[in-house]
């Protein structure tokens, strides 16, 4: 009989939840990250935080800033620094078209996931973005109370009063 082999169990993605509550999204990019060999096991292993990270351009190159990947354990003399500067990858146009729109109309640059496309490269999403007023949190917070009141309702498990 053959020996049953594991799958290889699928990278997870690192979600920024706080971001899509915090900013209104007006725009998305994909990017390329370039990261050391340590940083990419341990992002395959679904250790790393965006909760703090933004990103900047700087001398026409772009940033993402102040992300906390995790040592990788394995990783003994080659280990990486747990919250430096990672650069990313962009076509220029498309650097220069983003740093426009922060510099003139008060948006900001958030990383909102990283991931593994099919090719397993490691690539961040963008999100241009405008901060919230405490107004508007509250309105979305009751869109999606009045949502999943609904869902309830529509799925039974919630009974008519």
């Amino acid at each position: 009989m053959a020996k049953d082999k594991k799958k290889a169990e699928a990278p997870k993605s690192i979600q920024n939840r706080k971001a899509r509550f915090d900013y209104a999204i007006s725009d998305e990019v994909e990017a390329g990250a370039a990261l050391q060999g340590s940083e990419v096991k341990s992002l395959y292993l679904g250790k790393g935080h965006l909760n703090d990270a933004y990103c900047r351009v700087v001398n026409g190159e772009m940033f993402l800033l102040n992300m906390d990947i995790e040592p990788y354990e394995q990783a003994s003399v080659f280990a990486h620094e747990r919250r430096r500067d990672r650069k990313l990858l962009l076509h220029r146009r498309e650097i220069d078209q983003l740093e426009r729109k922060v510099m003139e109309k008060g948006f900001t640059l958030i990383p909102l996931s990283v991931y593994f496309n099919d090719k397993g490269r490691v690539k961040v999403r963008i999100g241009l973005g405008r901060g919230k007023a405490n107004y508007d949190k509250r309105e979305s917070l009751a869109k999606d109370d009045t949502r999943r009141e609904a869902d309830r309702i529509r799925s039974g498990k919630l009974k008519d009063l």
